[in-house]
């Protein structure tokens, strides 16, 4: 899919900063500017680069921003836009932007009396290489140049570069704080004497009470002329290895990279096309595994067990990618522990975190959808001891108060703990308490013993080894009958959010409730089902994604920004996330025995799915919105379980699974 936007899409230089592009390397490192080509936060940069020796979060900021000046005869026009402290210093090359374009990478046309210049920028896949390509064409009459000045950090990514920092500047590299950065170009390199730009300011930061200003180093600039009535194409291309490829190989290598990713992904509709291009762009390498891994989200967030259980399906098996999925899967099965899967994984001398309820049974539920997708027994067979080993250890009790209950049901949490994914704690606070037993964990839980029981059907006598196994389908009997008596609640006409003793948080109407029903194997009869169904539709549902609180509940709030404090407290209470959307319409078409009728109206409620795309992160889907009114994406501007779960669905309307 082609995103084009024009003036009127940038009439302001605000408007211009609204919406910016991802490109992304397989390895942690990105490239992202707003599309005027502006850093509007501190974590955008021309090259974000992460080694492969590195956790995909150890990031360093090479190439922040690029300072374009175009000189035609005596006057200068800054091309390049960035605002800053300093009233105003703002560069405003967004005024001479006719268009910009985005569909494999971005494209920028400006124009600027009489001369007309086409900026490329191309990310190579599997390595930390940029190239920027300047199409200059030279109508005005007199000899112009094209000033490029790099901005650089080479700092972690969030750090603050500091005025001490010294880089070195040689005929092809630039070294600074233990980094270097090589480079190549058919432009005139100058070298320049070494000055900081120390007032850059992030309005996409300020808003939401981080960092709002910045710092950057210019200690070269490369200039590209062009005669009268000349049209040349200028190139630089950097990296943190020695540069062997031009601009034109590298674009080549990422346009036949995402043609792969479609391809292999198969999906007839454009909307599902291009979130199969945006799911590989959570995909990385984690050395400390030496596997894949799924990143939460750009710009903030890490690999998190939860996050990564979640993703799977849609951004790996619903793509294709099941050689992808089938890794992650094993990197798990080597880290479980006492029936728990790690939330975050090791890095150095740092030990796995296991405080996530979720993940172990999403993992036996991730099992079982690889398994349908593809029919390996053997591999299902190689994860039976780690599948029976989570069952065995939720059944008698594990680390964080998780354990089954004498009515079959699993409880989880206590006193600061924070094992679902609602769980944000604020000092001493806990703005959504679950401890207790889940809705969501509960349903996983009843999915994971009839998984079980499944398997042990069929593949009976194919074990390496006879075993003894549980008769878990009596145990998810039991889990049924008591999931129906307990958690549902008559007068609201939907399930208890969680059975805690605390009847005012139990009863509040969240979205958790739609995996009861959305999930392979059912907990309620057809027409409860129908129920929640409808319940989450008229309290719930935006056209963006699910409230996580009813607006009628007293709790319920509707702006989702400001301080962390501020956002933490909002985060849960209302707050629309896109993810929990995918698992509503999976549960519409289900009670709906995926009629012609109902995917007809699935499809037609996913065109703002497709408008969405346009905005915030271009091409992605984002983590969240606000609650009263969600029009503009927030929080990571691309997170990976919103692209999984809305691809499940049109993996579901496509295809048969």
């Amino acid at each position: 899919m082609k995103f084009l936007y024009g003036r009127q899409d940038f009439k302001t230089f605000e408007r211009g900063e609204e919406n910016c592009y991802l490109m992304t390397n397989g390895l942690g490192g990105f490239s992202a500017l707003t599309m005027i080509g502006s850093c509007s936060r501190n974590d955008h940069a021309v090259l974000m680069s992460c080694s492969p020796a590195e956790a995909p979060n150890h990031r360093y900021n090479m190439i922040h921003r690029l300072e374009e000046i175009l000189a035609i005869g005596d006057r200068e026009f800054h091309l390049s836009s960035q605002d800053f402290e300093t009233e105003g210093k703002r560069e405003e090359g967004w005024r001479y932007l006719s268009s910009f374009a985005y569909e494999d990478y971005p494209v920028w046309r400006y124009e600027v009396e009489g001369v007309e210049v086409v900026r490329r920028i191309v990310m190579m896949p599997g390595a930390n290489t940029v190239g920027i390509s300047y199409k200059i064409e030279n109508r005005s009459g007199v000899k112009i140049v094209l000033k490029v000045l790099p901005h650089l950090e080479f700092v972690p990514k969030g750090a603050r570069l500091s005025e001490e920092q010294s880089f070195v500047f040689t005929k092809d590299v630039i070294q600074s704080n233990g980094r270097s950065l090589h480079f190549r170009t058919n432009g005139e390199i100058e070298e320049l004497p070494l000055r900081f730009e120390t007032d850059l300011y992030y309005a996409y930061d300020a808003c939401d009470g981080r960092a709002e200003s910045g710092c950057t180093a210019v200690n070269h600039c490369v200039d590209f002329t062009v005669e009268p009535g000349q049209s040349i194409e200028g190139n630089l291309v950097y990296g943190t290895e020695q540069v062997k490829e031009s601009f034109e190989e590298i674009a080549e290598k990422l346009v036949s990279y995402r043609k792969q990713l479609r391809e292999k992904a198969g999906f007839s509709d454009d909307t599902a096309d291009t979130l199969a291009v945006a799911a590989d762009q959570f995909i990385s390498f984690r050395s400390s595994t030496d596997g894949k891994t799924i990143l939460a989200g750009y710009p903030f967030f890490e690999d998190w067990g939860r996050d990564t259980m979640i993703s799977l399906t849609g951004c790996c098996m619903s793509t294709g990618q099941y050689e992808t999925a089938e890794s992650i899967l094993k990197t798990f099965m080597m880290y479980e522990k006492n029936g728990l899967m790690p939330n975050l994984f090791p890095e150095g001398k740092q030990e796995p975190r296991y405080n996530t309820v979720d993940a172990a049974l999403l993992f036996i539920i991730a099992v079982y959808e690889y398994f349908m997708r593809t029919g390996n027994k053997a591999f299902v067979i190689g994860a039976w001891s780690v599948m029976r080993d989570i069952v065995d250890r939720y059944e008698k009790g594990t680390d964080y108060h998780i354990g089954m209950d004498t009515d079959g049901l699993i409880h989880a949490g206590e006193g600061f703990d924070q094992v679902t994914w609602m769980g944000v704690r604020v000092g001493d606070i806990l703005p959504t308490p679950r401890h207790g037993k889940p809705v969501e964990i509960n349903a996983y839980w009843y999915n994971a013993l009839r998984i079980m029981d499944f398997f042990c059907d069929r593949l009976k006598g194919e074990f390496p080894e006879p075993e003894e196994h549980k008769n878990y389908k009596e145990m998810a009997e039991l889990t049924g009958k008591s999931f129906r008596e307990k958690f549902w609640n008559e007068s609201a006409g939907c399930l208890k959010d969680v059975l805690s003793g605390q009847e005012s948080n139990d009863i509040q109407i969240r979205c958790n409730q739609i995996w009861a029903v959305s999930l392979p194997f059912s907990l309620l009869g057809r027409e409860k089902e129908k129920q929640v169904v409808e319940t989450v539709y008229r309290k719930l549902y935006t056209p963006l994604g699910l409230r996580t609180l009813s607006p009628e509940d007293s709790e319920f709030k509707p702006f989702y920004g400001g301080e962390m404090l501020d956002r933490d407290l909002a985060y849960h209470q209302g707050t629309v996330w896109v993810f929990p959307l995918g698992g509503y319409y999976l549960a519409y078409l289900k009670v709906n025995d995926y009629s012609e009728e109902a995917k007809a109206q699935v499809r037609a409620q996913l065109e703002s799915i497709t408008a969405a795309l346009c905005e915030g992160c271009i091409g992605q889907l984002p983590e969240i919105y606000d609650g009263a009114r969600p029009v503009s994406s927030k929080g990571c501007f691309a997170q990976a379980w919103s692209v999984g779960e809305i691809l499940k669905v049109y993996e579901a309307l496509e295809k048969s699974v």
